[in-house]
């Protein structure tokens, strides 16, 4: 449950910042046109009091946002398509700003001697203030949901790093990477079918997706079974984070093993390739425009990751890498052997990791 709480913390503390500045905005514009409007005072006198009426409207809104987001995001809307969503998420925020305006609205006529007509059951529907905040929340919804859609899209911190260009010329970083792959993928789907074989790798996914976050892990690609993750090399092996998120996964796979051999008649296994190193990163493409890593450590950590079925392990990782990590005692490994991976001309020292 921790690692739940935690990204929801998150989400909550993003949604209320961002709508308490959405709606002190709101709040401060619309004050100064009531001011021209009915001659209102518009001097510094009621700042505190705009700031205080947006940040209690932010805060209701943001908690709101975040409590449907995060139920949708990683309870919901998996089942459900998206035009039942929106459909269903309308109706719910339409519900709260009712009853968040009902409430601000006599903080406002209290705080500004203004008359905004809400004292009737239904006064909404005839409120021009009212629709106007529907059509602001709405206008900001889309701002919201465009930088979150980008940030899961491109990773945490990876959109932002195309906004100032920081990837327009190739650069050269240090990052760890982690090649995971379903166990004896081509048995699976020859015996569930291509489609029944689609929703458990969806399945499998999805379950990876709620555990990335903890590790600070970033999901490079999905090439049809496999996943690629990848982190700059300081948080790569910050708390073995490169090791531990494939036994967390292994343990929440295991966990829902009932799910998975009730509905495809199995419980799937991955194994994986961990290697890091300094390679080039850079955009590619003008259209569908993403950020591409150049250089030996993908391809090795491919090669690793292939080395899996031979020695009959699930988790393999260089020993480049293992030195820089200060395993737990949790952890142990064994030396398979300093190994000629294929495409390459030098040996390379690999080790199983094992969860004690």
């Amino acid at each position: 449950m921790k690692p739940n709480f935690i990204k929801f913390f998150k989400l909550l503390s993003a949604t209320i910042l961002f709508w308490s500045f959405a709606f002190c905005l709101f709040i401060f514009i619309r004050y100064h046109a009531l001011g021209e409007e009915e001659g209102i005072d518009n001097g510094e006198s009621l700042i505190k009091e705009i700031l205080y009426l947006g940040v209690i409207l932010g805060s209701i809104i943001g908690t709101l946002f975040a409590v449907v987001e995060y139920l949708y995001d990683n309870y919901l809307s998996k089942n459900l398509s998206l035009g039942v969503v929106l459909l269903q998420k309308s109706i719910i925020y339409l519900i709260g700003l009712i009853a968040a305006l009902s409430y601000v609205f006599r903080l406002v006529e209290a705080t500004m001697d203004l008359n905004l007509d809400n004292d009737e059951i239904g006064w909404w529907q005839t409120n021009q203030v009212f629709w106007l905040v529907v059509a602001y929340f709405i206008i900001w919804s889309l701002i919201f949901s465009f930088f979150k859609i980008a940030n899961d899209k491109f990773g945490s911190g990876v959109f932002f790093n195309f906004l100032i260009g920081k990837y327009r010329k190739p650069r050269e970083e240090k990052r760890v990477f982690m090649f995971l792959d379903l166990q004896a993928s081509t048995t699976i789907a020859e015996k569930l079918g291509h489609f029944k074989y689609s929703e458990l790798i969806q399945d499998c996914f999805f379950d990876l997706n709620r555990i990335v976050g903890k590790y600070n892990a970033q999901i490079y690609q999905y090439v049809g079974d496999e996943a690629v993750l990848s982190w700059d090399y300081k948080n790569g092996i910050k708390n073995n984070n490169c090791l531990e998120i494939f036994f967390h996964f292994d343990h929440r796979i295991e966990k829902r093993a009932k799910y998975y051999t009730k509905k495809y008649g199995l419980t799937p296994t991955f194994k994986a390739g961990v290697h890091g190193g300094k390679l080039i990163v850079t955009e590619v493409g003008s259209v569908k425009k993403e950020i591409a890593y150049h250089g030996d450590v993908i391809n090795t950590t491919a090669r690793i990751q292939g080395e899996c079925n031979k020695y009959k392990e699930y988790l393999l990782c260089s020993n480049e890498l293992l030195v820089d990590l200060i395993l737990s005692d949790k952890l142990s490994t064994r030396f398979i052997g300093d190994l000629q991976l294929k495409g390459k001309e030098e040996t390379l020292k690999i080790s199983a990791v094992h969860k004690k």
